[in-house]
């Protein structure tokens, strides 16, 4: 790799670590809006636990953010930034360049987004051994006699 574009992206690097770390301590965690939760509205309770729930879940994903961008400078240290730390083959300069936090290959690449689906697809999706709609269908429907009117 050239070492113009890796002096590059280790600056880049660098500064969003610095930027990421400087927020994680600046951040503080929401307080409650009231002194008591006596006269409080039940929606006014849950308002103030997902501004809570909400920051502790900006931080946790921006100290994931950090781990990986230092990895990545770990390996810029180690010689082996830019080559796939799975499959030992280069990393395209485009992938690193759009991510330079990435030690993977796009084939290798960690797939965040599985663990991020609804819960309500495993069950559309799942391949039932039974029709679901003549389950219901002996039940009765708006097409049965006894739902007409006479």
């Amino acid at each position: 790799m050239n070492p113009q574009v890796m002096e590059k992206l280790k600056k880049q690097l660098e500064q969003e670590l610095q930027e990421i770390e400087k927020r994680l301590d600046e951040s503080e965690r929401p307080q409650a809006t009231e002194l008591s939760n006596y006269d409080n509205h039940p929606a006014d309770n849950a308002s103030d636990l997902t501004d809570q729930l909400t920051e502790m879940a900006i931080d946790e994903h921006r100290g994931d953010d950090a781990e990986e961008i230092k990895r990545a400078l770990q390996a810029m240290e180690e010689g082996t930034y830019g080559k796939c730390a799975v499959c030992g083959e280069e990393i395209p300069i485009g992938r690193l360049e759009a991510m330079p936090k990435a030690v993977t290959c796009v084939e290798h690449a960690e797939q965040k987004a599985d663990g991020l689906r609804p819960v309500e697809e495993d069950v559309l999706s799942a391949n039932s051994k039974s029709d679901d709609f003549l389950e219901l269908e002996e039940f009765g429907s708006s097409d049965t006699p006894q739902d007409k009117s006479l």
